[in-house]
């Protein structure tokens, strides 16, 4: 289990999210056994002004696994931003003021800005520019002494045809890519209705369900609904909470780091505005917000650990079959369109769907495992 120190314990106590410690073995400063460690890339659609205040949670959630030990962060990957929202730009300075609050280095890159013909386009007439992020991917799995995970919580660009470009590499580096996109319905006619990650790159998309690796396939929704019809359903990431059921219990610097993305602010005072004083008053009003999420379930997956129905954060194999989701083993097929077709089977190699198994207590589970999984950010 996570361990704190002693001002993350007297918050956690208040907030009642102290657990009982389950692991004696290994376990280092941080918290987390030090035999995981997981190699990891982090490809995600990061922009300021924010397009969508998920995706920094998601990247507090990555470095504070960083930070914890249960995974060792090679680089950020962001995705090029879509030619129709040019007033945004790749959030570069929020990868900063994590590897700030950490003390870590871990790298940046830009994606490509060109989308992919066909789902086995490698684009050979692409600027050096353009694959900068491709080439970084690469390069990682290349000089890693052991197998890399990525997740993909946005477009599935610079993957698919870094992927594509050395298939081999895949095989034999990548341990698994947690896709963040599409929906899970198995129905043909629920499936045709695509989600907005996968219509940033169909082709891409599609690409991703043809790597020779694992393949954790983490559907955004199980069927695409008004946004005021969102629903919790088996086959679908999807869940929200409420913002100040976790901002408040956070470190002084964490929550500068959300006030400083959720004000929308753009100027370049990054690191001043990350360790000056706290804007309450943003604060407090960005805390009465709801916030819908999808990708923080993959992200303890991949470093070994699951979420209990009652929101503990546990070794994979110390669930005592109360994990309140598991990825089943599936096959599954993506037209070149993005539109996917799944059913299980114990002869599919490789893919795995996401799979909540209590619809009820999912959402509050998540939640209590991400207050978790922040709080103990320094």
């Amino acid at each position: 289990m996570f361990t704190f120190g002693r001002r993350s314990f007297l918050k956690a106590l208040a907030a009642g999210t102290v657990f009982s410690t389950v692991e004696t073995a290994a376990i280092g400063k941080s918290g987390m056994p030090l035999k995981k460690n997981i190699a990891m890339i982090h490809a995600t659609d990061l922009y300021r002004p924010h397009m969508d205040p998920d995706d920094h949670w998601d990247l507090a959630c990555v470095f504070a696994l960083s930070y914890r030990g249960g995974v060792d962060l090679k680089g950020v990957l962001i995705d090029f931003p879509p030619h129709s929202r040019q007033e945004v730009n790749p959030d570069v300075s929020a990868v900063s003021q994590m590897n700030f609050i950490i003390a870590k280095s871990a790298p940046v890159a830009i994606g490509s800005s060109v989308a992919m013909r066909t789902r086995d386009d490698v684009q050979p007439n692409a600027t050096l520019t353009d694959h900068n992020g491709v080439r970084m991917v690469l390069d990682i799995l290349k000089n890693s002494t052991k197998p890399v995970v990525i997740n993909m919580t946005g477009s599935c660009r610079d993957i698919a045809i870094a992927g594509n470009k050395e298939p081999a590499l895949f095989a034999k580096k990548c341990a698994g890519v947690y896709l963040n996109a599409g929906t899970g319905s198995p129905k043909r006619d629920k499936a045709t209705r695509l989600e907005y990650n996968v219509t940033l790159d169909r082709s891409a998309y599609a690409a991703i369900f043809d790597l020779p690796c694992p393949v954790y396939w983490m559907p955004c929704f199980e069927q695409i609904e008004p946004q005021s019809e969102r629903h919790i359903m088996e086959y679908g990431t999807y869940y929200r909470f409420r913002q100040d059921a976790i901002l408040p219990y956070l470190s002084d610097r964490t929550q500068n780091f959300f006030a400083y993305m959720l004000g929308r602010v753009v100027d370049h005072d990054w690191l001043n505005y990350l360790t000056g004083d706290k804007d309450q008053a943003l604060l407090d009003k960005f805390g009465a917000k709801y916030r819908n999420m999808w990708c923080a379930g993959g992200f303890l997956h991949a470093a070994g650990y699951t979420v209990t129905i009652d929101g503990q954060i546990v070794p994979l194999d110390q669930a005592n079959n109360e994990p309140v989701f598991e990825f089943e083993s599936i096959q599954v097929s993506c037209t070149e369109n993005g539109v996917t077709a799944w059913s299980h089977g114990k002869a599919a190699q490789n893919r795995y769907i996401f799979h909540v198994r209590d619809t009820e207590r999912y959402q509050s589970a998540m939640t209590k495992a991400m207050k978790t999984l922040l709080m103990a950010l320094p």
